[in-house]
């Protein structure tokens, strides 16, 4: 028998379904690059959806809304740079969601949430610099060395700025959408 606290109800499974379904559709909104030099990096309003069902739901269900939304994406022929692109977006937004998820759950609060986003972006860039090392070269046909070279000028500040700018728009849309997703009247 599950305990309370790790139990899910009905609504609460539909309400991850609907934001499951959100970020699918958020997924077909253009994207945009945040710096020209590396134009294959892309906003991706999707992740809106996913951080705020982190705190919503918790980590794990962050994580899960995470991955199955972008199979989803990748699987209906939305994402632009196929597995490359699915693969990639798995590992940023789930280091952020893990590193942001870890330090709310401790102390749910305004400040943790915050925090939690920060140290969510700052974990995403991390991740990215390696997947990018590794992943880029194998995917996009080019040396290892090229990748290195757009660390600096456009890898990093482009993964902290997609991090940023979720974390700004998480901060102001949760409080609206809260109500809903903890099934409040």
């Amino acid at each position: 028998m599950a305990s309370a606290r790790t139990s899910i109800t009905t609504g609460k499974l539909a309400r991850m379904a609907i934001m499951t379904a959100i970020a699918v559709a958020f997924s077909f909104i253009p994207s945009f690059p945040i710096i020209p030099v590396v134009s294959f990096i892309r906003y991706e309003f999707s992740d809106l959806p996913i951080l705020i069902s982190l705190f919503a739901f918790g980590t794990p269900w962050g994580l899960g809304i995470a991955v199955i939304s972008i199979f989803i994406n990748f699987l209906i022929g939305g994402a632009e740079s196929g597995p490359y692109g699915m693969i990639m977006h798995m590992l940023a937004i789930g280091a952020y969601v893990l590193a942001a998820g870890l330090i709310y759950r401790s102390n749910k609060s305004r400040k943790s949430a915050i925090i939690g986003m920060l140290v969510g972006v700052i974990a995403m860039t991390a991740i990215m610099i390696p997947a990018n090392l590794i992943i880029t070269p194998l995917f996009m046909k080019v040396p290892v060395a090229a990748v290195e070279d757009l660390l600096i000028p456009g890898i990093i500040p482009v993964n902290l700025i997609k991090g940023l700018i979720t974390a700004v728009l998480t901060f102001i849309v949760y409080k609206r959408v809260s109500g809903f997703l903890h099934n409040h009247k």
